[in-house]
Formats: C-alpha cells, structure tokens, sequence
C-alpha cells in the first residue's frame, strides 16, 4: 500500500503542477482503484491538496503568473464554502457522493470544449461576483475531495473571460483556501488518515515543480487540449468504478 500511495502521491503532484488543480480529480479515482473507501480517498485527496497548492502556488509566485487581487477574493469565498464539507460527507452517501463527482466531470468536460483559447473580451473582475463564485466551489469541490479548480477554471475562462494560464494560476492558488478549511473540516470529523495523506503529500511537491515547469513551455491551444483529455480519462475511470466495479 505504502509504494502505491508514493507513486499516486508524485502523480497527483504532477497533475496538480501542471494544470493548476488540487489534484483530487486524479487522486480519487486512483485511491479507490487500490481499495480505500471514497470517504476515506477524500480526506486523504484533501491533505494532498494543501501541499501541492501551497508548492505551486509559491513557484507561480517566484515565476511572476500569479496575481493576488483576484485570487485573495477568490479563496476567502471558498474558505467559507469549504467549512461545511465536512458536515456534508458525514451525512451523505458514498455513493450519491461518486455520481455527485461524476456530474462535476461533466460539466467541466462541457463547459471547457466550448470555451476560447483566448477571450477578447475584458475579464469580469468584480469582487462580489468572485466571493460568491469561491463560496459556491469550496463547498461543493471540497465536498467531493477536489480542491475547486476543476470546477473554477472553465467558470472563469468561459464565463468570465480570463486568460486561461491566469485562470490557471488562480484556481491554484484558490486550492490553499478551500483545502485548509476542507482539512479542518474533515478533521473536525475524524475523516482524514493522516499518515496516507502525509505520504501521498509529501512525495506530491516533486510532481508540482515538474508540472509547473512542463506548463511554463506548452502553449495555449495544447494545454486546453491536454486539460480535455485529462477530464476524460477522469471520466472513464470513474465510469468504470461505478457501474463496472
């Protein structure tokens, strides 16, 4: 269990680096394949979290990607959305939990296929809107042990109109407030293994500098490609959980 946990761990990292998410989207599916329960993958994917968002976040930081005025309003909202994701999975099913997190696929799937490279459009940066936003995700990603960029970065790319590396840098940097308050959540309810989620986040950071430094050198029209194909892949590993299991 333990060298299974390493290898999720570094590609988790990896994930999570080079396309500006939590890393939970690949981590769930990879957690239940080597046997733990989903309640038990979500605590663990959410421990994860706030190691490779915190990593990243720092290096887009170093590397100059990442803005503060937006993100700061962003991950306020899902720090408080995130606060009741631990109440929410005590109370629900597992499984009602695994179609709830197939849906959030699909809409990604769905709204990222449709949405521009590049917007030509001035991005909405209203503070109002954003908290809202950030609220929203960081209950219902968190609940569902991913940290929210999945879900925020089609939300502002097609809605919003934000380039779509900056949606990137944001939505990561969003993860270290919805996975700090989903961690204090999920602990509050006694839903974390910590010492799987130590391992599987300590070996993510060498995944996050690899994928950061493969995101600075691919180009737009490739890297919305790669983010399609990654949701799909997501999508038919959690069909196949659920139906075929």
């Amino acid at each position: 269990m333990i060298f299974e946990l390493i290898i999720i761990g570094a590609i988790g990292g990896l994930i999570s680096g080079f396309f500006g998410v939590g890393g939970g989207t690949i981590l769930i599916p990879l957690l239940l394949y080597i046997g733990l329960d989903i309640k038990e993958a979500i605590g663990i994917s959410v421990m994860q979290m706030l190691f490779s968002s915190l990593f990243g976040s720092f290096l887009n930081y170093r590397y100059g990607v990442l803005n503060f005025k937006n993100s700061t309003i962003l991950g306020i909202g899902g720090l408080i959305g995130a606060l009741g994701s631990g109440f929410f999975i005590k109370s629900i099913d597992s499984k009602i939990l695994e179609y709830l997190f197939l849906s959030v696929i699909l809409f990604s799937i769905y709204r990222f296929f449709n949405a521009p490279v590049e917007s030509n459009k001035e991005p909405i940066e209203r503070n109002d809107i954003l908290l809202f936003i950030g609220i929203g995700i960081g209950f219902i990603a968190i609940s569902l042990g991913i940290g929210g960029a999945l879900l925020l970065t089609p939300i502002l790319v097609s809605f919003l109109h934000f380039h779509i590396k900056r949606a990137v840098s944001l939505a990561l940097f969003f993860v270290v407030f919805s996975s700090a308050s989903g961690f204090l959540s999920l602990s509050y309810n006694s839903l974390i293994n910590y010492k799987y989620g130590l391992i599987v986040g300590l070996f993510s950071l060498l995944g996050v500098y690899l994928g950061i430094s493969l995101n600075r050198k691919t180009s737009n029209k490739k890297f919305k490609n790669y983010i399609l194909i990654l949701n799909i892949i997501i999508l038919l590993l959690l069909l196949n959980r659920i139906f075929f299991d």
